[in-house]
């Protein structure tokens, strides 16, 4: 097996970058924080999303983690963390995690890029629509624990049943 070495990898453009034009192309309010960093406030239909871009040079690889305004109180921590485990069971792409320090559920998911892969605009468009989707549909299973008291279980059935016929 040959061994990469990462240090002499040079790319021909900054992932962040494609991730601005991207934010600046959809008139989306954002704050570039560095070389490395970009967040980008999206309006959903149930929440606002804070969804932070970073690129992480030591592993090659563009990392997103997608917040909603929706703090845990310590009493709701474990079942939250229960509805997280069970909603992370039917993720195909990504991840929810809940961020300790601040209390808050996220989104999170990385692109690998190792070896100088570029990101394209399509790579980075269907991540931020992925995390967008995840929030949006679980948004409400999260309401359920926190605000309703209902269990993790309780939640998830409210969110995914599916309607059959027309109304």
């Amino acid at each position: 097996m040959d061994i990469v070495d990462f240090e002499t990898v040079v790319r021909a453009s900054n992932p962040v970058d494609t991730i601005e034009q991207i934010a600046s192309f959809n008139d989306w309010s954002f704050d570039r924080t560095g070389d490395h960093e970009i967040t980008i406030s999206v309006k959903g239909t149930v929440s606002d999303y804070h969804v932070s871009f970073t690129w992480m040079d030591e592993i090659e690889a563009l990392h997103l983690a997608c917040a909603f305004d929706l703090k845990v109180p310590a009493n709701h921590r474990a079942e939250t963390i229960k509805l997280i485990c069970r909603i992370n069971e039917q993720m195909w792409l990504g991840h929810f995690d809940l961020w300790v320090e601040e209390s808050v559920v996220m989104f999170r998911h990385a692109l690998p890029l190792t070896g100088g892969a570029e990101a394209n605009e399509g790579q980075c468009q269907t991540m931020l629509e992925c995390a967008v989707d995840a929030c949006e549909r679980y948004y409400q299973a999260f309401q359920f624990v926190l605000w309703a008291g209902r269990t993790a279980e309780e939640a998830l059935e409210a969110v995914l049943f599916e309607t059959v016929g027309e109304a």
